[in-house]
């Protein structure tokens, strides 16, 4: 099946102490890629979201964003170095008393020292909320696996459109392919007995008509063409990631048109080729959206 790259999913769910948000978009990339962002105090279950993810994306760059609100997130201590301040006090008087000095400690001048007083914040557990967290994403995921899948049903369309096309033109190359040869030695043949006064050499005339033919013979890319439409078709159904599969085909298919291109000598044929490469431009733009 066809799954899109792009994609959008969002969860909320809360407890009453807590509220959990997640929202987690897709974008095209060659590899899987995942980043997180989430609380510092929450980093340990980065792995265990990678994990949850690579279940429902295997191709694209996915950023989480989860914002947690609430209660009990983090302890905080608050941390007095009465030493320091001890030391501090007596270094002042002592000041004091050797230079003649006037003037006391005030209160602020020592709650307004940051080495003297500090608050240390210690991560609270909490299994809870952590399997809170898990679940959101969770629920994230799949929105963003469906919108993921609908997104692709939209690409499968388009594809099999183009590949109509596509095959359409390859059918009427098929048909053109005869028919330049025989214009060619019709042409040929006018033109030795205008030079000839009516005296034709039929074994030269064949024998032109035969080089002519072996190096404008498109038959094998035809037959080829055909062979990677059809494999294009029974790949858009295979229940696995398929976007470098149809790149590569994409590419192989595109070799092909080049060749038939780079062997015509007629117009017609070289419009059609021309609109070939239209059509599978079209196909590689939208292989790139495809997991």
């Amino acid at each position: 099946m066809v799954v899109s790259m792009t994609g959008f999913g969002r969860s909320n769910l809360d407890s009453g102490l807590h509220t959990v948000t997640v929202e987690m978009k897709s974008v095209n990339h060659r590899f899987h890629e995942c980043t997180i962002r989430l609380p510092r105090q929450l980093m340990k279950l980065e792995e265990k979201i990678k994990k949850q993810i690579s279940g429902f994306i295997k191709r694209g760059k996915v950023d989480i964003f989860i914002t947690i609100s609430g209660e009990g997130l983090v302890h905080r201590n608050l941390h007095i170095d009465w030493k320091l301040i001890q030391d501090y006090y007596q270094l002042v008087h002592e000041v004091k008393h050797r230079f003649s000095l006037k003037g006391e400690v005030e209160l602020d001048q020592l709650l307004s020292r940051e080495e003297f007083i500090t608050i240390e914040e210690m991560e609270e557990e909490n299994e809870e909320l952590e399997q809170m967290v898990l679940n959101a994403v969770l629920m994230a995921a799949k929105e963003l696996k469906e919108m993921r899948l609908k997104e692709g049903e939209a690409l499968e369309e388009d594809f099999h459109l183009h590949l109509n096309q596509f095959e359409q033109k390859v059918s009427e190359l098929s048909g053109i392919s005869p028919r330049v040869i025989i214009e060619y030695r019709d042409r040929l043949k006018k033109k030795m007995t205008e030079y000839s006064e009516g005296a034709i050499d039929e074994a030269r005339l064949m024998n032109e008509v035969a080089i002519m033919a072996d190096k404008s013979d498109i038959t094998e890319e035809l037959t080829r063409l055909k062979s990677h439409i059809l494999y294009f078709r029974s790949t858009l159904v295979l229940g696995e990631p398929i976007g470098r599969k149809l790149d590569f085909l994409i590419q192989e298919m595109n070799r092909e048109v080049n060749t038939i291109g780079s062997k015509s000598n007629d117009s017609s044929i070289t419009a059609l080729v021309v609109e070939l490469k239209s059509t599978l431009e079209k196909l590689r733009e939208q292989v790139q959206n495809v997991e």
